[in-house]
């Protein structure tokens, strides 16, 4: 069945088309992944999902309702989270407060019980943050809930942001390029982490990634765009050996190398 469902999608700027008919959809408990050069419009399909982007015209599904043109806030409650490509911390906020901040879409009290301190306020505070610690210690960072993110390894400051997108308690997970400033041992434990998420969490995978690599190793289903055009759809194997493919992205990838 499928948790996300894009319908003949289009996107223009200042009369560029950015996204062109793009249709695919995301079975629910898979891994999948949008590729493409740069430029291809990837991001812009995700903030399309996410309600950051307001497409031209087709339709977004998400858990069999339309979300095409919802804003953000409303589609994160419906379970929807992401990452993005740059981080997008808050730099003089403790690695807690960092993942704290995700779950202010599931918070009750409002914004009376908080200067009150009521005791249902206080509850909820608690279990925010014994929910928060546990998505610190799944992605292995625990032990540095208490540091100032803005003196994290770059490494670590991607793991605070997968933390606080995972305590959105989303059903659908957008990672925007994870890999990008990772190294090689790093990627590897990213590789574990996103197989943990589905498999134990049963949270819904699509990424966005240069590191083909890692896409082939991870990717139940791959869908293949090119100037915001769906070029190519299938596993790993039959992206791979797929000739628009390798013109468009995989040929230009070698084609660079020296």
């Amino acid at each position: 069945m499928a948790l996300l469902t894009v319908d003949k999608l289009n996107l223009n700027f200042a009369g560029l088309q950015v996204i062109k008919d793009l249709s695919f959809s995301v079975e629910q408990g898979s891994i999948a992944s949008l590729i493409g050069p740069n430029g291809a419009g990837k991001t812009s399909v995700f903030n399309c999902l996410t309600g950051f982007y307001k497409p031209g015209s087709g339709r977004i599904d998400f858990d069999g309702r339309a979300i095409t043109r919802q804003r953000p806030h409303r589609i994160t409650r419906r379970g929807m989270a992401r990452t993005f490509q740059n981080l997008r911390l808050f730099k003089s906020m403790t690695v807690l407060e960092n993942v704290m901040s995700g779950m202010h879409c599931r918070t009750r009290a409002g914004a009376i019980g908080a200067i009150l301190r009521t005791g249902s306020q206080r509850r909820e505070e608690r279990e925010i943050r014994e929910f928060c610690e546990s998505c610190l210690e799944f992605v292995g960072i625990l032990g540095e809930k208490d540091r100032v993110a803005s003196n994290l390894s770059y490494g670590t400051q991607r793991r605070v942001e997968w933390a606080r997108a995972l305590a959105t308690r989303p059903r659908l997970l957008l990672l925007d390029e994870p890999a990008a400033g990772l190294n090689f041992d790093e990627k590897q434990r990213l590789i574990g982490l996103i197989k943990r998420i589905r498999d134990e969490l049963d949270i819904t995978v699509l990424l966005i990634e240069h590191d083909m690599g890692l896409v082939m190793k991870v990717s139940e289903m791959i869908t293949v765009i090119d100037y915001g055009r769906k070029i190519a759809e299938g596993n790993a194997q039959q992206v791979q050996s797929n000739p628009k493919v390798i013109e468009a992205y995989l040929g230009r990838e070698e084609d660079e190398e020296p």
